[in-house]
């Protein structure tokens, strides 16, 4: 039986999902999204950007109530690393 031959387009789709996978999981930065320290309530990103009082937290999401959670204000808390990289990032 002789050898089966991959198309050129499985090959073409398999590479093309392989980089995909190495461009999102290698060095990517985590979400940020402005909120208060004290109360954790997401702010308007202008209240991080222009010395207001929010500061950017890292990761997780918003909760039903308007504040973050799952995340950090330490952004190298929630840095994360992947298929062949680092926890600091890196590519």
């Amino acid at each position: 039986m002789a050898p089966r031959r991959l198309r050129s387009s499985t090959v073409v789709l398999g590479g093309m999902g392989l980089l995909a996978l190495t461009i999102t999981s290698c060095g990517s930065e985590p979400d940020r999204r402005c909120a208060d320290r004290t109360t954790q309530k997401t702010l308007p990103s202008s209240e991080c950007r222009s010395g207001g009082s929010g500061s950017y937290y890292y990761g997780g999401g918003k909760g039903g109530d308007g504040k973050v959670q799952g995340g950090s204000f330490d952004k190298s808390a929630v840095d994360r690393g992947g298929f062949g990289c680092t926890k600091s990032g890196g590519g």
